[in-house]
């Protein structure tokens, strides 16, 4: 099973990493303007994150101004050797990311992988939602999942792209409920506002994504939740578990940041310093309070063990259901 917010907490790495970078003085002089790659279109939770990040950092006086550069498709994985290549050695740039290209790069066979990246910091972490049109006749992941299991091909299944956090979600909802996860018939979008677009529009039965991404429209009676896969029910998020619905399954996305290669010793610790502040900031925890966002920060080399880790056990995953070899 993928991280869940119950192993998070368990682990202590909420309560320890916080004081784990030091901060420096002079930081708003070091980097005057931020730019931030973002992998994915506009629109979708990476999107969010780094709009997000612009927003702390300037109200809380770290950086002057920022310059976002959206790059789609693939779960990252266009975007990944632009930022590898092309912004290699940029002192004052990041990058947003986190499992979903993880799962990606696996699923997909990149050439361009993490490790060529420089792992800053892991920053939240956020419960997937399955939801539907509100004119869905699906009212219970009962429904959605007897649906699937009588004929598979007549349940399409929306989400980020192929071998993500949503795809993973899908294959593992199939598989607990018996039926079969390489049958699922998922579409792959390369951002969450297509993938919303799509359910708004009746294009789709059924749609997986982080609650940041969906919790409006539902909110407004536009798109129902059926279940989210957190370990028990979630304050301010009327929606059962899907575990409550008998589906043993449970997952935690998460999202970070990481620099392009190339960059000196003196730019990694400058950049670690800056998210190390934004995290610690009232901004920033007024915008995880907004998304519905948990605070799982993780910097510096501990990331980057992380991401070895977990690059592992979703391989195994994807593995299991089909979508690696």
């Amino acid at each position: 099973m993928l991280w869940s917010r119950r192993q998070v907490l368990a682990t202590g790495l909420l309560a320890s990493a916080s004081a784990a970078a030091p901060i420096r003085t002079g930081l708003a002089q070091a980097i005057e303007q931020l730019r931030i790659f973002v992998p994915a279109n506009p629109g979708g939770g990476w999107d969010q994150t780094g709009r997000s990040m612009e927003m702390a950092m300037k109200s809380a006086g770290l950086i002057k101004s920022a310059q976002i550069t959206n790059v789609g498709g693939a779960g990252g994985t266009v975007g990944l050797p632009q930022f590898i290549n092309q912004w290699k050695g940029q002192g004052n740039a990041l990058m947003v990311g986190g499992m979903v290209m993880v799962g990606a790069i696996i699923a997909n066979k990149a050439r361009n992988n993490l490790t060529e990246t420089t792992p800053i910091a892991r920053l939240t972490g956020e419960f997937q939602v399955v939801v539907v049109p509100a004119a869905s006749p699906f009212r219970s992941m009962a429904d959605l999942v007897a649906a699937f299991k009588a004929d598979p091909a007549k349940v399409s299944w929306a989400g980020g792209s192929a071998g993500g956090t949503d795809h993973i979600l899908a294959g593992m909802i199939a598989k607990a409920a018996g039926g079969d996860p390489r049958k699922v018939a998922y579409v792959a979008y390369s951002g969450g506002g297509p993938a919303q677009a799509a359910l708004l529009g009746n294009q789709v039965s059924c749609g997986i994504s982080g609650w940041g991404e969906f919790g409006e429209q539902v909110r407004a009676g536009k798109l129902r939740a059926l279940g989210i896969s957190a370990d028990k029910r979630q304050p301010g998020i009327d929606v059962p578990t899907l575990r409550e619905q008998g589906i043993d399954v449970e997952l935690f996305n998460w999202r970070g940041v990481f620099a392009p290669p190339g960059i000196s010793d003196a730019q990694r610790q400058s950049l670690l310093d800056l998210v190390d502040r934004m995290v610690k900031s009232p901004a920033w925890a007024e915008i995880l309070k907004r998304y519905d966002w948990t605070d799982i920060y993780l910097p510096g080399d501990r990331y980057r063990a992380y991401i070895a880790s977990e690059t592992e056990r979703i391989h195994a995953i994807l593995k299991d259901l089909g979508l690696a070899s």
